[in-house]
This record gives structure tokens, sequence and C-alpha cells, in this order.
């Protein structure tokens, strides 16, 4: 009976052993995606594209604000210099320009929907492939020097202490810039 709890708690400590050296082996590195992100080439071009995209829709829906905006005050001054004669006269036509208003201003709100929906799928389609060629640059590199594993110690990814391997002028230069 000791001998089996002898031989039980040798092959526990085997084992345990075992599992600590070989974790004691795996190869920790670290990257700050986002540093890495900022600084390619790539994203800075997609990012002053997606910047005029940006102004672009801005101008225009700057500018059917403001064509409502003037609409809108010609509107209430009209109905403000008539008398309650003219106004029971008119209804029928200032309704009418009501109504025209109040489709300008919906459209005006569609066209911030649909322009918001359009970036989105621009920045996506921009910055994704750029995502895409950090991420194998950093396995390549990871994979030559032999690293099991990359952490990000970007702010906020989790990482707390980042002693080990930065691969960030490594995966630069793969990158070539």
């Amino acid at each position: 009976m000791i001998r089996k709890i002898r031989n039980w708690v040798l092959t526990a400590a085997f084992v345990l052993g075992g599992t600590t050296i070989a974790m004691a082996q795996a190869k920790i590195a670290h990257i700050d995606s986002q540093k890495l992100l900022k600084e390619m080439p790539e994203m800075k071009t997609a990012q002053a594209q997606l910047q005029k995209l940006e102004q672009s829709y801005t101008n225009d829906i700057q500018a059917s604000v403001k064509e409502y905006q003037k609409k809108l005050e010609d509107f209430q001054r009209k109905v403000n210099a008539l008398t309650e004669a003219q106004l029971k006269e008119k209804q029928a036509e200032l309704e009418k320009e009501q109504r025209a208003l109040e489709t300008m201003q919906n459209n005006i709100r569609q066209a911030q929907q649909t322009a918001s929906e359009e970036y989105q799928k621009k920045s996506q389609a921009l910055i994704e492939p750029i995502m895409e060629k950090a991420k194998k640059a950093v396995q390549k590199v990871a994979k030559t020097q032999g690293y099991q594993y990359v952490l990000d110690s970007a702010a906020g990814a989790g990482v707390i202490v980042s002693d080990g391997k930065d691969l960030f002028n490594d995966v630069k230069k793969e990158l070539g810039f």
C-alpha cells in the first residue's frame, strides 16, 4: 500500500515536472499591434482615403441641411406674413409645402444613414487586408524566430508586463518599412 502511494506520488511529480519544463520552453514575444498598424504606409494611405470620403459625405449633407434650413425659414416667413383669412385660403398649398419640407428632412436623415453605412463598408474593405498583411508578417517573424506565442501589447489588449522579446522592429523590417 505504501509502495503504491509512493509510486503514485513519484508519477505525479514526474508528470507535473514535465509539464513545467514544457511550459518553460515555450517562447513568448509581444508586439503593439496598434502601433504597427499606425506606422504601416498602407494604413496611412487608407486613412487619407477614408478622411477624404468622410469630408465628401459631410460636405454633401451640410449643403442639403443649409438648403433645408433656407426653405424652412422662407416657409416660416411666408406663413407669418399671411393673415388669418389668407392662411385659410392657402391652407392646402401650405400643407403641401410643409410635407415637402418633411420629406426633405427625412431624405437628409436617410442620406446620413447611408453615408455612415458606406463609410463603414469602405473602411472595412480598406483596413481588413492591411490587418491581414500585418498578421501574416507577425506569424512569419514569430515562426522564423521560434516563438510559439505572440501577445498583443497594445493599450487595453490585456498584457500587463511585456519584458519579453518585442517583435515590432522585426515585423516592420519584414513588411519593408
